[in-house]
C-alpha cells in the first residue's frame, strides 16, 4: 500500500508534507531548523523535553478489548482503558495532525527475522524521528514493506483529562486489537522505545520466546553473558566491555537458538559519564546521536555532570557507534546471568552466585532502587520491587516469564549472580556508590569462570553465597557489613529489606493459589 494510502486508512487526512526515511543528515538539519535542538561541540544534536524528562507510568494505558482481556495482567502496571476513551483520543488526535508536517521511519524490531515484527514510526518532531532512526533496525530494502504496528508520537497534542478520560495531558495507548500505539503530551524518547518494547513482551512468549529487560554481549570464544537490571543500574555501562562484543543494551529475546537483540540502537544514561570509565559510550556522542536533557555550555559542550534539568539525561545512537557492536544482533544461548541491583540499603553484597532457587526468587523480585528521574516525582532512589527486572513493560503475568526463565536456566545450565551497583557502607546518603572498576572486575571474573570454583561464605540473613576473594577486589568490600562502622546497624537495614522481600513475594503465592482455584472450578 502507498504511503499515502496508508495514512488515509489510519485516519491521518491531508497532511502537509510527508518525509519518508530520511537520512540522518537530512533529520538532524530537519530538527535544527525547527528549533528542535541545537548542536553540541561533537555534532550531536542535543534537546530539552520539558516537564517530562523521564517515563510516565501513571499515563500508560492498554485498551481492554474481547481479544486480550483475559491475557493481560490488569493491575497498577497494565491500567485498561476503554474502546471509547481511545477512539476520542484517537480521533481529535488524528484532526491535530492535518495540514501538519509528518516524519515517518519505517523499521524493525527484533534482530531474528523469524520473531521481528515491522514497525512504522509516524512522528510530529524530526528529532524523534531521527531518534527511531538510530535506535531501531534499519534495513535498506523497504519495497512492500507493511507494518505489524504503529507508533504515532505527537508530543506537541495534549490530552484534555476531563474530555479524554485520561490521568492528564500525557499519554501512552497501546492497542494490541488495532496493533497501534499512540504516545501525546510528553516529548521524553524513551516512551516511544519502550511502548514497542512492551508489544514485544506481549507478543513473543505466545510463540515460546522469551522477552527480557537486559543487556548482552559476547566474548570472542562465544561465550554470551545476559545483564538484567532496571534503569541506572548498569545494564548499558557493564555490557559495553571493550574485551567482548556488543550484542545490545537493553531489550534481547531468548528463543531456541540463542538471544537476539531488539533494537539496532543504544539508549545510554549520561550522568556522571567520563571518559576513561566509559570511553564506548563517550566516544558514541557524535553526529547522529540525539542528546536529551543534557546541559551543555556556553562552548556547546556536554556537562555530564549537570544535573539540573534532570538525573535521567541520555544519549540515544545506533549501535554500530560502539567499535565492538555485534552488528547481526544475534548470540547464542548464554553461559552467564548477571542480576543487577542498586541497592539503596547498602546491605547487599557487591556479588553473590545464586542457585536456581535463588535466580528465581531474585528474578521474580526485581529487587532494586528507582534512581532519581527514570520516572516522574522520584528526587533520590527508591527501594522498589519490579517483577522480571522489568514489570512496568511486561502486559502479562510475571509468572509466565518467570517460568520461562527457570526452564531456560535449567535447561542450558546457565550460571547466575547477583551484582549490587548501589551502596555500601551505610546507605543512601551515608554510605558510598560501589567503585565502578571494582564492579567491572567482579563481573569479569563471573564471566571468565573464575568464580566457579571459588570459596563462598553463606550471608547470616539473605543467605547469599558471597565469594571470599576475587583478584583486584579489596576482600572487605566482598561482604558488606564489614564497610559498615556499625554492625548492629547494619544487620538491622539488612533485616529491614529481608522483610520486604518477604512481603513483597506474597503477591506471586497468591497468584499462584488463585491459578490453582480457578482451574479447580473450571
Amino acid at each position: 500500500m502507498e504511503l499515502l494510502d496508508y495514512l488515509k486508512k489510519i485516519g491521518i487526512i491531508n497532511p502537509k508534507n510527508v518525509f519518508y526515511n530520511l537520512s540522518v543528515g537530512d533529520l538532524v538539519e530537519h530538527s535544527v531548523s525547527k528549533n528542535e535542538g541545537v548542536l553540541s561541540d561533537t555534532g550531536a544534536i542535543s534537546i530539552t523535553t520539558g516537564v517530562y524528562t523521564g517515563r510516565s507510568p501513571e499515563d500508560r494505558f492498554i485498551v481492554d478489548t474481547e481479544d486480550v482481556h483475559d491475557l493481560i495482567y490488569w493491575g497498577k502496571v497494565n491500567k485498561p482503558i476503554s474502546i471509547d476513551v481511545f477512539n476520542r483520543v484517537y480521533g481529535r488526535l488524528m484532526a491535530y495532525l492535518e495540514n501538519r508536517d509528518l516524519y515517518v521511519f519505517d523499521g524493525y524490531a527484533g534482530a531474528d527475522e523469524r520473531f521481528g515484527i515491522r514497525v512504522r514510526f509516524i512522528n510530529e518532531m524530526a528529532v524523534q524521528n531521527l531518534f527511531v532512526h538510530q535506535l531501531f533496525i534499519r534495513k535498506d530494502d523497504l519495497k512492500d514493506f507493511e507494518p505489524d504496528f504503529t507508533v504515532i508520537a505527537v508530543p506537541h497534542f495534549k490530552a484534555i483529562p476531563e474530555v479524554d478520560g485520561t490521568n492528564s495531558e500525557a499519554f501512552v495507548i497501546i492497542n494490541f486489537e488495532k496493533r497501534v500505539v499512540i504516545i501525546g503530551g510528553t516529548m521524553y524518547c524513551g516512551e516511544i522505545k519502550k511502548s514497542v518494547f512492551s508489544v514485544m513482551n506481549y507478543l513473543l512468549p505466545q510463540r515460546n520466546v522469551l522477552p527480557m529487560h537486559c543487556s548482552a554481549n559476547v566474548g570472542k570464544d562465544g561465550d554470551v553473558a545476559l545483564f538484567f537490571g532496571l534503569s541506572g543500574t548498569g545494564k548499558t555501562t557493564l555490557s559495553a566491555d571493550g574485551n567482548r562484543y556488543l550484542i545490545g543494551d537493553d531489550e534481547h529475546g531468548w528463543s531456541t537458538e540463542g538471544v537476539f537483540n531488539f533494537e539496532g540502537g543504544c539508549y545510554a544514561k549520561c550522568i556522571g559519564l567520563d571518559k576513561d570509565k566509559e570511553p564506548q559510550i563517550y566516544n558514541a556522542i557524535k553526529f547522529g546521536t540525539v542528546l536529551e536533557n543534557v546541559v551543555l555550555n556556553e562552548n556547546r559542550v556536554p556537562d555530564y555532570n549537570d544535573s539540573s534539568l534532570t538525573e535521567n539525561t541520555r544519549a540515544g545512537y545506533p549501535i554500530d557507534y560502539i567499535d565492538n557492536a555485534l552488528k547481526s544482533g544475534k548470540g547464542g544461548h548464554p553461559k552467564t546471568i548477571i542480576f543487577l541491583t542498586a541497592d539503596a540499603f547498602g546491605v547487599l553484597p557487591p556479588i553473590s552466585k545464586l542457585t536456581k532457587e535463588q535466580a528465581m526468587y531474585h528474578f521474580m523480585s526485581g529487587y532494586t532502587s528507582k534512581l532519581a528521574g527514570t520516572e516522574r516525582g522520584i528526587k533520590e532512589p527508591k527501594a522498589t520491587f519490579s517483577a522480571c527486572f522489568g514489570e512496568p513493560f511486561m502486559p502479562l503475568s510475571p509468572l509466565k516469564y518467570a517460568k520461562m526463565l527457570g526452564e531456560k536456566i535449567e535447561k542450558y545450565d546457565v550460571r547466575v549472580f547477583l551484582v549490587n551497583t548501589g551502596w555500601s557502607g551505610g546507605p543512601y546518603g551515608v554510605g558510598n556508590r560501589i567503585n565502578l572498576k571494582y564492579t567491572r572486575r567482579m563481573v569479569e571474573a563471573a564471566i571468565n569462570g573464575e568464580l566457579d570454583n571459588a570459596e563462598y561464605v553463606v550471608h547470616p540473613i539473605f543467605k547469599l553465597n558471597m565469594p571470599s576473594y576475587i583478584d583486584g577486589v579489596p576482600e572487605e568490600i566482598l561482604n558488606p557489613i564489614n564497610t559498615w562502622k556499625d554492625k548492629d546497624e547494619y544487620i538491622k537495614y539488612a533485616k529491614e529489606l529481608e522483610e520486604r522481600f518477604r512481603e513483597n513475594f506474597k503477591r506471586f503465592r497468591r497468584e499462584e493459589e488463585d491459578k490453582v482455584e480457578k482451574e479447580l472450578w473450571a
